[in-house]
């Protein structure tokens, strides 16, 4: 089924039509922050289809693309008279000005990455709100040299002579900067004038909203069939317990397989949680010495996710025979995992996403061609910050709300080269006490992910007068808004030292403890 044949239900107020970038549903998300329906659709949509979903309002992303290229892509120019407002940002600025007659130019030795203030000349309408000499994030090469008839200059930057335009009577707008993003300070202004006050759209998309129509929309898919869950513990998971028990009850099978892999106390702590205290029933399976068989010997990452991935599969199939028989899986699948597992880039003749893929994830990427589940994934569009509002609407409590994000593979991820049973204790323990004194300081619900990763290699050092030969442990602390894009914490001095004290004098098999400073692009969060 297509994002369009999902619109009898709820059509969007805003479409974002997709052009390759990995931004896309960042803007989907952003307009969401506003209490506004949006959806991202393919680029290839035609001016029919929009005229069948009504949307109040359009917005075109940006893309990796110049509109010279020969993988270039186009909009339906059916679309620029429908007399929907049309907002384009980045490439979907270019693409309006070249489409509607102006001109469009590469400009050597004048391209903006990064972080530029904004000369505002005009601060009515789009600009309302938007401060002159605001940071914007710019990321283009190429730059609108001559508009279109009927368009105006509503901002420039030093390098970007046309950084905002618009052609008020015909409600076309267009930035040559990335308002969603976080590093864009009046960003959220700019869609907020967009979406209330051009596009006319009123507040009725909000968290209780998604959750009574994902309800609806499990129940319509489900019908009386039962559905096995896959529980990690983790937010995503746990608060699709939650959604899916309220939804099905009695239908739904929380499964836990104890794959070996998490971090130290975390089964007895679920189990007790949920079985004791929320009362939903939760099968546990120690399947610990089954997984780690199935890594011996083996070092690449992708391999290791892939691996873990069809073993729990696996798992499930053989599992469900003895408790079924089932036709759900359920799985916690947020969109940043589609991202990186698929890719953005797209077929120029097909308007069709290309995989390019940064890694795996169990969820989506490491599924076996044979599954013998249908798949139920109502959070599949939604980013992590957004699935914590829904648990808190759902009644999660907040030691679970708040837990810090973690790899569907666990530790074997995060134990670079082979696992074994001696190296998963170490991190256990190393990895503990991380998590600890970030918490005893205060800044555990300011820091995205704060974890250790251990190193396949070994140092030298002196402990009690002896030499030492062992591992060292990486410190990794990251702060994010959504996973997308990542920047490393600054740790009080005191904390880190605290920290890597700890670990020295009470983790066996480790002399030395370092820490990860660098940020995502160009790192990812995990080392793998």
């Amino acid at each position: 089924m297509s994002d369009i044949d999902t619109l009898s239900k709820r059509k969007p107020a805003i479409v974002i039509l997709d052009f390759g970038s990995q931004y896309s549903e960042l803007i989907a998300r952003r307009v969401r922050e506003t209490e506004v329906y949006s959806l991202v659709l393919n680029c290839a949509v035609s001016a029919d289809e929009l005229r069948k979903i009504a949307p109040k309002g359009i917005i075109l992303s940006g893309g990796p693309n110049s509109v010279y290229d020969s993988r270039a892509l186009f909009l339906d120019p059916e679309i620029w008279n429908l007399e929907i407002p049309v907002l384009g940002v980045c490439y979907g600025m270019q693409l309006m000005v070249h489409q509607l007659g102006g001109l469009v130019e590469a400009a050597p030795g004048k391209a903006e990455y990064g972080k530029a203030p904004l000369n505002v000349d005009d601060s009515t309408g789009l600009l309302t709100n938007v401060q002159n000499g605001s940071t914007m994030w710019m990321s283009h090469g190429d730059s609108v040299k001559s508009l279109p008839k009927g368009f105006v200059r509503l901002a420039h930057t030093a390098n970007t002579s046309q950084a905002a335009i618009a052609a008020h009577n015909r409600k076309l707008y267009g930035v040559q900067f990335h308002p969603e993003v976080v590093h864009s300070e009046c960003g959220m202004a700019l869609i907020r004038n967009f979406v209330y006050h051009i596009c006319g759209c009123k507040s009725d998309w909000t968290t209780t909203t998604f959750v009574e129509e994902a309800i609806r929309s499990v129940r319509t898919q489900v019908g009386d069939k039962r559905v096995l869950l896959a529980l990690s513990g983790g937010v995503d998971s746990s608060t699709l317990a939650f959604l899916l028990h309220k939804a099905i009850g009695d239908q739904l099978t929380c499964m836990f397989i104890d794959q070996g892999f998490m971090r130290k106390g975390e089964p007895e702590f679920l189990m007790e949680l949920f079985n004791t205290k929320f009362h939903i029933n939760v099968e546990y399976i120690n399947a610990r010495q089954r997984f780690i068989s199935k890594l011996v010997g083996i070092t690449d990452p992708e391999e290791k996710r892939k691996i873990i991935g069809t073993e729990f599969i696996r798992v499930f199939e053989e599992e469900s025979s003895r408790l079924g028989p089932f036709d759900y899986l359920a799985q916690g699948t947020l969109y940043p995992d589609i991202i990186e597992s698929s890719g953005t880039n797209i077929n120029p003749k097909t308007g069709e996403r290309v995989a390019v893929k940064i890694k795996s994830h169990h969820n989506v990427g490491g599924l076996p061609k044979d599954l013998q589940f249908k798949l139920v994934e109502p959070l599949r569009r939604l980013f992590k910050d957004e699935v914590r509002k829904v648990g808190r609407s759902l009644g999660l409590p907040e030691e679970i709300v708040r837990r810090h994000p973690f790899p569907g593979p666990g530790l074997a991820i995060r134990i670079l080269g082979e696992v074994n049973d001696e190296k998963l204790n170490c991190l256990r323990d190393a990895d503990l006490i991380v998590r600890e004194e970030v918490a005893k300081s205060g800044l555990y619900n300011d820091i995205w992910q704060a974890f250790a990763v251990l190193l396949p290699v070994c140092s030298v050092g002196v402990m009690g007068d002896q030499r030492t030969y062992a591992w060292p442990i990486v410190v990794r602390c990251v702060s994010s808004e959504d996973g997308m894009t990542a920047d490393w914490s600054r740790l009080p001095y005191e904390v880190l030292e605290l920290i890597s004290t700890r670990i020295v004098n009470e983790v066996k098999g480790v002399n030395r403890v370092v820490l990860d400073i660098t940020s995502k692009p160009p790192g990812t969060i995990e080392w793998e």
